[in-house]
């Protein structure tokens, strides 16, 4: 089979909905499902149809807008049901009814749950000017629960009232013992709303398990000898959990080597495609190198601002340094997707940066040194780019990467991509 893994190489918003979406509409094979491998609700993965409906992607996978392709949730996935569920409300009003009906989930998935989200924005509020930078979505602290407890909530748990009722419980006296409140009346999170007592949650979770395909992980295999599948990530490589530039990171493995677990469990293996922007972006706090604030100004997203959370849009030249860092951690690609063409034809101000001042290459390190990163991480808040003018953006990415573009995007419908390369062999 002709299965894909589709990854981003900055620090998210490259586009990699847009991509999955061509794969699945007007790719060189005919794709029947995706495959979501890690992160949660905190992705947002815009799509614009050709007849002008637009989708930001979350929890469904990016190739929902064609019909008949399906989407799976890995158990690697942290799965939000109560924004999944307002997510196929979205796309039934699009006219997409039968995204729930083409959904399956690991058993073995997290569930990430109000308490999670609560948890997430009271620590980010306690760090007040020293934000990390979050989604507020809940995704950091449901993984860091499950990393100290055998109880955390999880898809199949839908399944099973008396254990869901004890686990959720036990999540909801964690978050009051981490967070302590004034005692008596309902407990408010730190937007204004309510943090829901355990039976509230319960008749949701238990409806949504009703609702949705809950599977075991044999049912991946068969999805991947029925047809051509697309593993979909999340986030970019640049926030990878033990290779980004701690503490600006996320809480999840944003390479390939999730995806490719799965594959090698089944006895199959895919093609790497990387995806970039032809310049560069940054949500939220971080290193930036660079980053220009004209550029910020000038080149407003549609899709993406200033969140409360997420903080701002941040907007900067083509980074060939952290490209080829990002290449360095996951270990090369066959093929690469460059996204934004029209951008870059339309500014004439945008650069290129082959070097960092005072600065050699970046070199990856070992998973789970956050230490060095964090070093890194202070060197790098500090540096600054040496750019040059821009040229032709793919004969940079291709030269830097030494590897071929094999699609090119020149705005954000699948009508507006150009095939170069039909496969990376």
């Amino acid at each position: 089979m002709a299965h894909t893994i589709v990854v981003d190489l900055g620090f998210g918003d490259a586009g990699k909905g847009t991509v999955v979406d061509w794969l699945c509409s007007r790719g060189p094979e005919p794709v029947h499902a995706v495959v979501r491998f890690n992160g949660g609700a905190q992705a947002a993965h815009n799509v614009v149809a050709p007849d002008g409906r637009h989708h930001t992607f979350a929890q469904f996978g990016s190739g929902t807008f064609s019909p008949g392709v399906r989407t799976h949730l890995s158990r690697f996935m942290m799965v939000d049901p109560l924004a999944l569920a307002a997510e196929a409300g979205h796309l039934r009003g699009l006219g997409v009814p039968d995204a729930l009906e083409r959904l399956t989930i690991d058993r073995d998935a997290l569930l990430t749950t109000p308490y999670h989200q609560a948890a997430n924005r009271a620590r980010e509020v306690a760090r007040g000017a020293a934000r990390h930078g979050s989604c507020g979505m809940g995704v950091g602290e449901t993984a860091s629960y499950a990393l100290t407890r055998d109880d955390a909530p999880r898809a199949g748990d839908c399944l099973s009232p008396a254990r869901l009722r004890r686990r959720l419980t036990a999540l909801r006296t964690w978050y009051l013992e981490t967070f302590p409140r004034d005692e008596g009346g309902p407990v408010p999170d730190d937007e204004g709303g309510l943090v829901p007592d355990v039976d509230a949650c319960l008749d949701a979770f238990l409806a949504f398990g009703e609702r949705v395909r809950i599977v075991d992980g044999e049912h991946l295999h068969g999805l991947l000898r029925s047809g051509n599948v697309v593993f979909e990530g999340a986030q970019g490589v640049l926030l990878d959990e033990w290779h980004g530039f701690h503490p600006y990171t996320t809480w999840s493995t944003t390479t390939f080597a999730n995806a490719e677990t799965l594959l090698a469990e089944a006895g199959e293996s895919a093609t790497r495609l990387g995806v970039l922007r032809a310049y560069a972006t940054r949500h939220g706090p971080g290193p930036f190198v660079t980053e220009d604030t004209v550029l910020t100004g000038a080149l407003p997203d549609p899709h993406n601002g200033t969140g409360r959370w997420q903080g701002s849009f941040r907007v900067g030249h083509l980074d060939l340094v952290a490209l080829r860092y990002a290449l360095d951690v996951v270990g090369g690609v066959d093929a690469l997707a460059v996204t934004h063409l029209d951008v870059a034809r339309a500014r004439p101000d945008l650069m290129r940066c082959r070097a960092y001042e005072g600065i050699g290459p970046l070199q990856a390190g070992p998973p789970g040194d956050l230490a060095r990163q964090e070093a890194l991480t202070e060197r790098l808040l500090t540096a600054r780019p040496v750019l040059e003018p821009l040229g032709d953006p793919i004969q940079a990415i291709e030269e830097a990467s030494g590897a071929p573009v094999m699609l090119r995007s020149y705005g954000p419908t699948s009508d507006d991509k150009l095939l170069t390369l039909r496969s990376a062999a």
